[in-house]
């Protein structure tokens, strides 16, 4: 066995053989000399590996085989990776495709006002340094009546942050039905250790009562946490204490009441229908002393933690040292500032965010969209299956939890192919398309299709299932 290896590693070709087959590529023209020879190094040493784990070497010229993939991976290198996809899958706040999508016009400020030298952290009255988050927390005073506010790279660092600079070193009371896991293994008990607070579990899992927080006060206690869980519901034999009865008890104890929001909403979805969510002027007005929640999520802003409340906090905050490590950079600042200046006009808003678009599209438009979408299909005469079919969209990322869209869809089905092998097609379309699969239909949800998006799907599906 050891002499078949060896003889399996004696036929592969040198770096020279490699570089010189590379070299009558286009591939050879878009890295440099050392690079090529660097990725030819590792694709012989490979499948070096390949053969002493005991594979066999791939058919053909040998040469030709290890060349195609550094020219396959030189290309997946220098095209750009983070590009337009596009999301037909219905969930508005997907986090493998970027969560919220951006508001024109904080695209447009980017590229006019942040692409060069922009006003970041300095003074224009004297020229020295200032708030680098002044203008942001000018708008969330205003949108929420908050006294001050901050702003990090994620609500788990707002979290993290918060928790070591009101409460290291002493503890902290939470529910144990607030206990939340979120995506990326993010568990509130592991972040509560790594802030060196003390987590201090009262209630049940269903059931926390007013008297459960009372009794775990000590005079090590520095805080009464209470968490949103964004990603789950707990129905049937199940209460949680009201943030109105926790306030009186903190503020009753001298104790800060840290509320983490999640999703963060600065409006009322309760209005368009929608399941009551807490809002960060509801936190605010019940008289939270500091709360966090998310940038990118109910607020359709860019990926970042806002912590709002008492100004003493706040500036407690700021000072902490870990403050640095998570803060935010200028492109991250000036998404929020456009994204929250429309808040400033509910009505703006609920036009110009896309997150609050897609989530409060008409029934009858995304029907329509549908059956415009179905007409397309049939008259390319696909080799296919087409229907349109009633469905829900997702909220996505945790946000809205158990509140489906009621949406149309337009589902496909092919005997050329599975429909695990018609969605693989798909996202390896020139632009990515991602779809649902449901009863080995693929599923398209316009509810998320921007504009252009549907075209780009059309002509996909001319390209794969075509006649």
């Amino acid at each position: 066995m050891a002499e078949d290896k060896q003889a399996l590693l004696r036929q592969l070709p040198s770096v020279d053989a490699l570089l010189q087959r590379l070299h009558t590529s286009d591939a050879a023209t878009r890295m440099s000399p050392s690079i090529q020879t660097t990725l030819c190094r590792q694709a012989i040493d490979a499948m070096r590996r390949g053969i002493l784990a005991g594979e066999s070497l791939p058919q053909g010229d040998l040469v030709e085989v290890i060349t195609k993939e550094v020219v396959d991976l030189i290309e997946s290198l220098t095209e750009p990776f983070y590009r337009k996809v596009v999301n037909a899958a219905g969930i508005v706040l997907h986090t493998g495709l970027g969560r919220a999508v951006m508001p024109t016009v904080a695209m447009e400020q980017l590229q006019e006002h942040a692409a060069g030298y922009s006003l970041l952290q300095v003074s224009t009255d004297d020229g020295k340094r200032s708030s680098r988050d002044m203008q942001v927390e000018r708008l969330l005073q205003l949108l929420t009546g908050a006294e001050a506010a901050t702003i990090v790279n994620n609500n788990a660092a707002a979290t993290a942050l918060v928790l070591n600079s009101i409460a290291a070193g002493k503890e902290v009371i939470v529910s144990r039905g607030q206990l939340v896991e979120i995506g990326g293994a993010f568990r509130l008990p592991d972040v509560m250790a790594f802030s060196g607070a003390k987590l201090v579990e009262v209630g049940t899992t269903n059931k926390t009562h007013l008297r459960d927080y009372e009794n775990a006060i000590t005079e090590e206690t520095a805080a009464i946490l209470r968490v949103h869980p964004s990603n789950y519901q707990v129905v049937g034999f199940a209460s949680e204490t009201s943030l109105d009865d926790m306030v009186k008890l903190a503020h009753a104890n001298d104790l800060v009441l840290f509320d983490d929001v999640g999703a963060g909403s600065l409006i009322d979805f309760c209005k368009y229908g929608f399941a009551k969510e807490p809002t960060l002027l509801d936190s605010v007005q019940a008289g939270s002393d500091v709360i966090t929640s998310s940038g990118d999520k109910l607020i359709g802003a860019s990926q970042a933690g806002i912590i709002l409340g008492r100004r003493d906090l706040i500036q407690k905050i700021r000072k902490n040292q870990f403050a640095r490590i998570v803060r935010v950079d200028k492109m991250t600042l000036t998404v929020l500032e456009a994204t929250l200046r429309l808040f400033l006009d509910e009505e703006r808003a609920r036009q110009e965010v896309p997150t609050l678009r897609m989530l409060l599209r008409p029934l009858a438009d995304i029907q329509a969209q549908a059956q415009n979408l179905y007409a397309q299909l049939k008259k390319a005469k696909l080799a296919g299956d087409i229907q349109l079919q009633d469905g829900h969209s997702q909220v996505g990322s945790g946000s809205l939890p158990g509140q489906n869209l009621p949406t149309q869809l337009v589902t496909l089905s092919s005997a050329k192919m599975s429909s695990v092998v018609l969605a693989n097609r798909l996202r390896h379309h020139s632009v990515p398309i991602f779809t649902r699969i449901q009863d080995e239909k693929v599923l398209v949800d316009p509810r998320t299709l921007l504009d252009g998006d549907q075209q780009i799907v059309v002509e996909a599906l001319k390209e794969i299932l075509g006649e």
